[in-house]
């Protein structure tokens, strides 16, 4: 829940910004299923408590680029 509740809070803010498109814009809490570091200790939890941010072209976009060329 926090997770998902943190990555809410980042697209809302994103939102904020008029130039982009809120369509495109997606929040997800991965939680305890994508750790990058065990959460027995405080560092490892520090570690896990973080933000990814993943850019994914549009494909028919591209695409179109490439055949104009």
């Amino acid at each position: 829940d926090l997770s998902t509740k943190r990555a809410t809070a980042i697209v809302n803010i994103l939102r904020e910004n008029s130039s982009i498109n809120p369509e495109n814009l997606t929040a997800a809490g991965r939680c305890e299923y994508a750790p990058i570091a065990p959460n027995d200790t405080s560092e490892g939890r520090a570690k896990n408590r973080r933000l990814e941010v993943v850019l994914t072209p549009k494909l028919d976009e591209i695409s179109k680029l490439l055949n104009d060329m």
